[in-house]
């Protein structure tokens, strides 16, 4: 290889380069050193290897934003390293610049096969190694920006929509609306919220709503439940929709008392009187995505209807159970005596005031 002088400050066009980390993958130390010298002069931070295997471990350490690697080397060649980390989806973003002959045809092909992104030429040029290394750092920022906002998009997406729901939508599935016929409802209102809203500031409002509800969520989530959405101070989870859960039932008896201790907890710790109601109901129902800009999946149909009501007329830390769900829990709980529950439109059905664990 040949040497060649460093300038001493860089070309006005060169100043839009992002620095980075490089890793140099070279048997021989002054090949190392003749690629490592003048990318430090230029800002970079440089590792070294001196064969494949060495250098995954030094990816597996710290992932590099570029690769400069021989083709030529003990152990692990080049060749055999760049497919490895290609067929990595962790290390195939990370751009790889092979060093090879300008003159040898076969290797550049076989560089290209394992799926090298550039080439540097022997012997090299500390000009075109400085400005192809930044050009390959600059795509790179440029791809792990892109990787972090699709990575934000998702994590909001999950916010919304069910994983699976959010999977669909991703693949251009737009109207997506299924029946499901064993699902669970359960639907919980604070009492009091309101009230309180009255006497406190509306960031302390959201603060502890946001509080009560992240608090809810976790408990969810440990149960196996799907979230499907908030209105105002009411909470609405569904067991059984998207997943084989087959105690999705008793699954959302346990949240209901988890709910309630939750409160009580909060209500300790913050001199509060927040009580909550709920109702849980049991059958099928009708889920789907509606609208395109502010996007939602909900629920539909009788069942939903009835875990409404039953909260609707549920006692302040209550919780009303369906005839449908009674059946298939009442050997684990303690419920009063049935209850005759008026529907809207006249329809009547059977109610279990849930006491506590049998």
């Amino acid at each position: 290889m040949q040497t060649a002088t460093l300038p001493h400050q860089l070309p006005e066009t060169e100043t839009w380069h992002t620095r980075g980390h490089v890793l140099v993958v070279d048997d021989e130390a002054p090949n190392r050193m003749l690629l490592r010298d003048p990318l430090e002069a230029y800002g970079y931070e440089v590792a070294e290897a001196e064969n494949g295997r060495q250098a995954l471990d030094c990816i597996a350490a710290r992932s590099p934003d570029v690769i400069l690697l021989d083709v030529m080397m003990p152990i692990m060649d080049g060749f055999e390293l760049c497919r490895r980390l290609k067929r990595n989806e962790a290390t195939a973003p990370i751009p790889i610049l092979m060093v090879t002959a300008l003159s040898d045809r076969k290797e550049r092909l076989l560089g290209i096969k394992a799926g090298a992104n550039d080439f540097l030429n022997k012997p090299v040029d500390i000009q075109d190694v400085t400005l192809r290394v930044g050009n390959a750092v600059y795509a790179k920022s440029l791809f792990d920006q892109l990787r972090a906002e699709r990575e934000k998009s998702e994590r909001l997406l999950l916010n919304i929509l069910p994983k699976p729901i959010a999977e669909q939508m991703k693949q251009g599935d737009l109207n997506i609306a299924d029946r499901h016929p064993d699902v669970t409802v359960l639907l919980a209102d604070l009492v009091g919220f309101t009230t309180l809203a009255a006497h406190v500031s509306a960031e302390q409002l959201v603060c502890l709503l946001n509080e009560i509800f992240t608090a809810f969520d976790g408990l969810a989530e440990k149960r196996g439940l799907e979230k499907i959405k908030t209105v105002g101070d009411a909470y609405m989870v569904a067991g059984g929709l998207l997943n084989s859960q087959p105690d999705h039932a008793e699954a959302a008896v346990e949240l209901a008392l988890d709910f309630r201790e939750e409160l009580a907890r909060f209500n300790q710790q913050y001199d509060t009187s927040i009580r909550i109601r709920t109702g849980i109901s049991t059958g099928p129902v009708v889920a789907g995505v509606i609208g395109r800009n502010k996007f939602a999946y909900d629920l539909w149909g009788d069942t939903v209807n009835r875990a409404c009501r039953l909260e609707a007329l549920g006692e302040p830390d209550g919780i009303l159970v369906a005839a449908s769900t009674h059946e298939r829990v009442q050997s684990k709980y303690l419920f009063d005596e049935v209850r005759r529950i008026q529907l809207k439109g006249g329809t009547e059905i059977a109610a279990y005031a849930l006491r506590g664990r049998a």
